[in-house]
């Protein structure tokens, strides 16, 4: 097996975050949302009320129901997924096959057309929409398995957050590229066209071979992985519901590790969801340009680099759990002044809060869980198929629950204090484990809670 903590192969798994992220940015964070809503919602003649598979609903409700199928269907799926790849030894392959489902939806985007009258049929891009959501998604879980195998414990919080400070430049990159052909089309000999909308179209062609042409480099250097399951006769479609179910009753005897997996659940509502419906509600309650959307959003992911950075310097200070309990605060603040904005300026420094505490809450949520592993565990995919079902079902639940609530009360600023409630049971269940880590005199910054 590979030593860890080596510089090129480190440097590859973090260029898997620099290649997805783009998804991650233009689809789900700012062109397509804003593209979604402007074409639904300004050039549809029922107002925001759109048909889907021949049933009626708010544009951005189904949009939200939409895509929490997709992690719905994620959740499903991942069981059976690292069940294959642990018994066969062969998680790159899946890595690849996610990959490739993602960015490939991502270009049937582009056929993704306004039309004269009214709104094209949403059915096939919706379904594009999801099918890249379940790409993205899958490949994840395989790509977070790495981190115990190519890092020791005392460099995982580096190693984990440097991952997602190259996601952060790499979808910033990206994201100025698309801005470049959106705001200067003629640079490219390309006409401003609202029927048309090449420019916007052109950015999920970009996302697609950004995602694809960057993937090569951790598919050629990341090490392979052997197999963990050594059984005959194992059933791989039930067999990884199996292992849940003994990483769960491994999880009921740490109590500090079952703690944090309870805080991590309900403040993965929160955090996940505002993440993916916050161009949703820029674009529709506040009526923003997509010029000035995208602009804010490039801004949050300078600040979300240094956000990162600091968070890993901070937690080595004072301890993972602390840290954490600093940053859901912040989180849960800021969920509630949302119900608040209504100007442009508003939206901007709301946006500026949660890009500095954004990609530390994540990078260190999964290095967190990453020292609380018992150490040597073969196994590794499924226990981070465990941490990532709990992460995605968490986003099923904020997805649903923002989208039932705009559909009942019309308001999406009713939906974000719906979600304001999963913040604060989290930060209150992380403030428990704090005190408790505190009492077993156990601290993550220089041990692992697992053992």
């Amino acid at each position: 097996m590979e030593a860890k903590n080596n510089k090129k192969t480190i440097w590859a798994w973090c260029m898997f975050d620099w290649a997805n992220q783009s998804y991650n940015m233009v689809i789900t964070s700012t062109i397509f949302p804003a593209y979604y809503v402007y074409y639904t919602t300004y050039h549809n003649p029922n107002k925001d009320v759109v048909t889907f598979f021949g049933h009626s609903f708010v544009n951005t409700v189904i949009q939200n129901y939409v895509l929490g199928a997709s992690y719905l269907l994620i959740v499903l799926l991942l069981p059976i997924l690292t069940s294959i790849a642990d018994y066969r030894g062969n998680k790159k392959r899946y890595l690849q096959f996610f990959t490739w489902m993602g960015a490939l939806s991502c270009l049937g985007l582009f056929w993704f057309k306004p039309v004269a009258h009214g709104i094209p049929s949403l059915e096939l891009p919706l379904i594009f929409y999801a099918l890249a959501c379940v790409g993205y998604c899958g490949g994840f879980v395989f790509y977070n398995s790495y981190l115990p195998q190519i890092a020791t414990d005392d460099k995982m919080d580096s190693v984990s957050a440097k991952g997602f400070i190259y996601g952060y430049v790499g979808s910033l990159v990206s994201q100025l590229l698309c801005l470049m052909v959106i705001q200067n089309p003629g640079w490219f000999g390309l006409k401003e066209d609202v029927l048309v909308a090449l420019p916007e179209r052109l950015s999920f062609l970009l996302v697609c071979l950004w995602w694809l042409g960057f993937s090569i480099i951790p598919f050629r250097l990341l090490p392979k992985s052997a197999p963990a399951i050594k059984k005959q006769n194992y059933n791989v479609i039930t067999g990884g519901f199996k292992e849940l179910g003994h990483v769960l009753k491994q999880v009921r005897q740490m109590p500090l590790l079952k703690r944090f997996l309870s805080s991590f659940f309900f403040y993965s509502v929160g955090v996940q969801t505002i993440m993916l419906v916050a161009a949703n509600f820029a674009a529709k309650e506040l009526k923003m340009p997509d010029d000035t959307l995208i602009e804010i959003i490039l801004s949050i992911q300078v600040v979300g680099v240094i956000g990162a950075w600091l968070t890993s310097i901070v937690s080595g200070k004072i301890g993972n759990v602390k840290t954490l309990v600093g940053l859901v605060t912040i989180w849960t603040l800021i969920c509630l002044s949302v119900y608040f904005v209504t100007t442009t300026a508003q939206f901007f420094v709301a946006a500026a809060v949660v890009g500095a505490v954004m990609g530390g809450v994540q990078s260190l949520s999964r290095s967190t869980y990453s020292k609380y592993l018992p150490p040597n565990i073969p196994d590794t995919a499924s226990f981070f198929s465990f941490y990532d079902v709990t992460e995605k079902f968490a986003i099923v639940v904020g997805l649903f629950t923002f989208g039932a609530v705009e559909s009942l009360t019309g308001e999406m600023r009713d939906s974000a204090l719906a979600l304001d409630c999963f913040f604060a049971v989290g930060l209150v269940l992380m403030i428990v484990l704090m005190f408790a880590e505190k009492k077993s005199k156990v601290h993550l910054a220089t041990a692992p809670l697992g053992e």
